[in-house]
C-alpha cells in the first residue's frame, strides 16, 4: 500500500488541474442504443476521500443495457419513472489515477488500478479507495477492465452461493458469455468438474478455460442427457428450473445468476418459484444478486495476477461508439466482454 499523497501536494505529469471538461456516455431518456451520446462534463470536485481516475478502458454488462433501456420497468421504481436520475452509464473500469485527495492511503497519483463506479463509460471517473485495486502489472487495462461486475458475479455465485467444492460437477450455462467465461475458470480453480453449456458453442476456447466437457445447447438439451450436477449456475436461464433441479444430485444446487426476458415480472418470478421449490426436499434452488466489494476485487486481482483467470475480449469499440459497444452486447452470441476504449 501506498502513502497518502494529499492533493495539494500533488506533483505529476498525470494530474490535469486545469482540465475543467471531460468526455462522458449519457441518455436523457430510456430507449434503444441511440439514446447514448458523448457530452462534455464538468469535472467533478475532488473530495477529501476520493479518487480521480483518468480511464483507460471500461466493458459492457447487462447491467448497463437494462439500465439504457429502462427495462425491466422495475428498474424505473429506483432509478427514475421517465427518465434515469443519473444519466451516466458504465461501471467498469481500468485507468490510471490522476490526483487523491488528503485523506486517501491506498493509492498515490501514477498507480495503475481497476474496480467499478457508476460513469465509467468516459474519460474519468471519480470513487472512494473502496471502489478500486491496483491492477496487476502483467494485465492489460482492457482485460482489467472486463472484469469488475461480471468477475465479481462469477466470483459469488460459484465460491459463495454455490459453495463449490473440490471433487465436485458443476454445470455452467451460457458459458461463453462475460459472467459465463468467469465461472468456468473459477469453478474449475476451485477443484471442480465443469462442464460448460454455450450456444454456437466455442468448443476450443471453454476447454481452455477449464471445461472439462463443453455442450452445445443449440443442439443438445443438457436437461434431457441423464447426466446429474452437484451445482449449476444458471447464467443464461435457457431452461425451466423445474428441469435444471431434475438434474441435481441429491444436495445439489442451482444458483440463479441470469433472467428471462420480460419487461414486468419475469426476473422476479424465477426467483420466487426457485424460493418455493427449495422447500421441497435436499435440491436447493438460490436466487441472488451481486454487489461489488473491494474485498472479493481484491481475490480477483490475485486471480488474474496468478493466471487461475482471464479475460476474454470479444470485441473493442472506442469511447464514441459506446453505443456501438451496447448494440453489440445486446445483439447476443458475445463470448467473453465487449470493451470500451478511451
Amino acid at each position: 500500500m501506498h502513502a497518502a499523497v494529499p492533493l495539494d501536494e500533488v506533483e505529476t505529469p498525470l494530474a490535469s488541474p486545469a482540465l475543467a471538461t471531460f468526455k462522458a456516455v449519457v441518455q436523457d431518456r430510456y430507449g434503444p442504443p441511440d439514446v447514448l451520446e458523448v457530452r462534455e462534463m464538468p469535472m467533478p470536485p475532488l473530495e477529501r476521500d476520493s479518487v480521480l481516475i483518468r480511464v483507460l478502458a471500461s466493458s459492457v454488462n447487462a447491467l448497463d443495457w437494462h439500465m439504457m433501456r429502462g427495462k425491466p420497468f422495475l428498474v424505473r421504481l429506483t432509478d427514475g419513472f421517465r427518465r434515469p436520475k443519473d444519466p451516466r452509464r458504465g461501471v467498469d473500469v481500468a485507468g490510471v489515477v490522476e490526483a487523491v485527495g488528503a485523506s486517501v492511503t491506498a493509492f498515490r497519483p501514477g498507480d495503475e488500478v481497476f474496480g467499478g463506479r457508476d460513469g465509467a463509460f468516459a474519460e474519468r471517473v471519480r470513487g472512494r479507495e473502496r471502489n478500486f485495486v491496483l491492477k496487476p502489472a502483467g494485465v492489460s487495462f482492457e482485460e482489467a477492465a472486463a472484469v469488475p461486475v461480471a468477475g465479481t458475479t462469477a466470483l459469488q455465485a460459484v465460491r459463495d452461493r454455490g459453495a463449490v467444492r473440490a471433487g465436485e460437477s458443476v454445470l455452467v450455462t451460457g458459458a461463453n458469455g462475460g459472467v459465463g467465461v468467469y465461472a468456468v475458470q473459477i469453478a474449475r480453480a476451485l477443484g471442480a468438474s465443469v462442464t460448460a453449456s454455450a450456444r454456437s458453442a466455442p468448443a476450443e476456447l471453454l476447454r481452455s478455460l477449464g471445461a472439462t466437457d463443453v455442450v452445445d445447447a443449440a443442439a443438445e438439451d443438457i436437461t434431457r442427457s441423464g447426466r446429474r450436477f452437484d451445482v449449476i449456475i444458471d447464467v443464461a436461464a435457457w431452461h425451466s428450473l423445474v428441469s435444471l433441479r431434475r438434474i441435481l444430485t441429491t444436495h445439489g444446487r442451482v444458483v440463479i445468476v441470469g433472467a428471462p426476458e420480460g419487461n414486468w415480472l419475469a426476473p422476479v418470478r424465477r426467483p420466487i418459484l426457485g424460493t418455493i421449490l427449495s422447500r421441497f426436499g435436499s435440491r436447493r434452488i438460490i436466487p441472488f444478486l451481486a454487489k461489488l466489494n473491494r474485498d472479493d476485487l481484491e481475490v480477483l486481482r490475485g486471480m488474474l495476477e496468478s493466471g487461475a483467470i482471464r479475460s476474454v475480449i470479444d470485441s473493442r469499440y472506442p469511447l464514441s461508439q459506446a453505443a456501438d459497444a451496447v448494440r453489440r452486447l445486446e445483439r447476443g452470441g458475445v463470448r467473453g466482454k465487449v470493451v470500451i476504449t478511451v
